[in-house]
């Protein structure tokens, strides 16, 4: 099939908080909203059509995924992942961040560290806090565009901190990174030697470009599989996050129990039921429609990198190995803060991102831009970016 990303769809007035949030936060109206990580697109035309179905059936009580949910997940991530799993190592919650925040308080005690590497996903230390744990920070090594691991720090962080439990971002948001296999290999044998329980998010593991090959972290090994829970979600794969509904994938049983007894006190219970629908259409009919999307997201990619480069070049991309989320590096500009750089990119360009500092003060002078948008609005924006900043 043909898809029309082109297509503008007009998402004002849709309770979409990437528009209609605009007042309430003091954003320019006219800006370009580029800034949360949703798509532009609509959704696959299988899940469109699953859903209005469901729709005119016209009953939406009480639902749980069945057979038809379960094989068509696990035969996904069979042939996307090589990544086996048993319908019981599937726990479903309304989000990624939901499942987090439930495996910090099954499996930590107020005051416990809990360790991150920024700049990151910075629900993940919002939750931290929220929960009486401490941040402990094991910053990612930026070095010629390009993020790495500080092992060294890593472990010694782990072994000063007292820290039980990790949280890792994988493929990496906002840096674009998906880990080596020997990275994960080095992360899981110093985890395992000092009895740190993995917490991997891996929402965007689809999304994979140019020859980089995301690793399950539960793939490692049966010690890596029975010290991990990994977090997934048809959400970025299929643009279907505000359906909430993720699967949280735990194969050690007495971790999946002790995630299930936190789940429960927050009296979360039933899935929502266009949630499982949509989801059950999307892997079971869906990966033309995912194909075609994510090649158009990796030519828009590549469209910002060349842009810049061409007409501004001192505004750096971090090219990203993964995710359609792409991290803008403005440190050249040593002239202005990362406050003035985030006010000139709205006031003056009129362009709403991501300020880095939202991921940590090691995101000081980058901003996160989103990728999934029909091409002829990301044109716009980039140049109104790169006009704002040419004369520098």
């Amino acid at each position: 099939m043909a898809y029309d990303f082109d297509k503008i769809t007009d998402r004002k007035n849709t309770f979409a908080i990437k528009l209609d949030l605009a007042s309430a936060r003091n954003k320019p109206l006219d800006s370009i909203p580029l800034w949360v990580a949703d798509m532009d697109f609509s959704t696959a035309p299988c899940v469109q059509s699953a859903l209005k179905k469901a729709a005119e059936h016209g009953i939406f009580g009480y639902s749980r995924p069945d057979d038809r949910y379960y094989d068509a997940l696990k035969n996904w991530f069979r042939i996307r992942h090589n990544f086996d799993f048993e319908n019981e190592d599937v726990v479903n919650t309304p989000g990624v961040v939901f499942a987090i925040a439930a495996a910090i308080r099954a499996f930590t005690e107020k005051g416990d560290g809990v360790l991150i590497q920024k700049p990151v996903y910075y629900p993940f230390e919002n939750a931290i806090k929220a929960n009486e744990r401490r941040v402990v920070n094991n910053p990612l090594v930026y070095k010629n565009g390009h993020y790495e691991i500080d092992f060294e720090d890593f472990e010694k962080k782990i072994v000063d901190e007292k820290v039980k439990l990790f949280i890792f971002c994988s493929p990496h948001n906002p840096g674009g990174r998906v880990w080596k296999k020997d990275e994960l290999l080095k992360i899981s044998q110093i985890c395992l030697a000092h009895d740190v329980l993995v917490v991997a998010d891996e929402i965007h593991s689809d999304i994979v470009f140019a020859g980089n090959q995301h690793t399950v972290y539960a793939n490692l090994s049966k010690e890596a599989a029975q010290n991990s829970i990994i977090c997934t979600s048809p959400s970025k794969t299929f643009n279907l996050a505000g359906l909430q509904f993720s699967n949280i994938i735990v194969k050690n049983k007495k971790l999946r129990l002790a995630l299930k007894n936190e789940i429960d006190k927050s009296g979360y219970d039933e899935p929502n039921l266009m949630g499982i629908v949509a989801a059950t259409a999307a892997y079971s009919d869906g990966a033309e429609w995912f194909d075609a999307v994510k090649e158009y997201i990796w030519q828009n990619v590549l469209f910002i990198e060349k842009y810049f480069a061409e007409n501004c070049p001192k505004i750096k991309v971090v090219k990203p190995e993964g995710s359609y989320l792409v991290w803008l590096d403005f440190s050249a500009f040593t002239e202005l803060s990362s406050q003035e750089i985030s006010d000139r990119i709205l006031n003056k360009a009129k362009v709403w991102l991501d300020d880095g500092t939202m991921f940590g003060s090691e995101g000081e002078k980058f901003e996160r831009i989103n990728a999934a948008s029909p091409h002829v609005i990301l044109q716009k924006a980039v140049e109104q970016i790169s006009r704002a900043f040419s004369k520098e």
